[in-house]
């Protein structure tokens, strides 16, 4: 019994594997306005959305000012630190929006070249490196502004930060923080 369950079993998975290996992960997304991106990247993009570029430093006890914002309250922020927060917040975003669109260009043209058949070595080289190059540049902007943000706020608000964003582990690590 145990042998034909086995038996069984087995010409299931590999039924199932054979079906998985016939479609690509990619099914149905070449129906995508820019292939190499989703919706919600491009609108992330277009909206200057953080979308894990400061995970680094978020998960390093370097807070980010939209949820500074959002959480003043609980920080107990003053009317000076929410100023500059909100300041630092604006500018973040409004270069990272200037960034995405360059980014979101760049993609289309890419994807244009591709769909019409256009496409070079040269080519492909030039857009790939300019498109690596401004995604350094969104993600340098949010990191950057992580750091700065730290710089408002006291090492009691940083911890308090992680702990609200449920970042329990390595709440001491605030020494070398310094206000300015």
């Amino acid at each position: 019994m145990i042998r034909e369950l086995t038996l069984l079993a087995a010409l299931a998975l590999s039924f199932g594997m054979s079906t998985l290996a016939q479609s690509s992960f990619y099914a149905g997304q070449e129906e995508r306005k820019i292939k190499a991106l989703s919706s919600s990247e491009t609108e992330g993009y277009l909206n200057g959305a953080g979308m894990g570029f400061a995970k680094a430093a978020e998960l390093n006890h370097y807070p980010g000012p939209k949820h500074v914002l959002d959480l003043s309250e609980k920080l107990s922020l003053s009317r000076e630190q929410e100023e500059k927060t909100q300041k630092l917040y604006d500018a973040m975003k409004q270069e990272a929006v200037t960034l995405g669109k360059k980014l979101i260009t760049k993609e289309k043209h890419l994807d244009r070249l591709f769909a019409r058949e256009k496409i070079t070595d040269p080519v492909l080289d030039s857009l790939l490196t300019e498109i690596g190059s401004i995604r350094a540049k969104i993600r340098h902007v949010h990191m950057r502004t992580h750091l700065k943000q730290k710089k408002i706020l006291t090492p009691q608000q940083v911890n308090r930060y992680d702990s609200l964003r449920g970042y329990e582990s390595g709440k001491t690590h605030h020494r070398e923080h310094h206000n300015h």
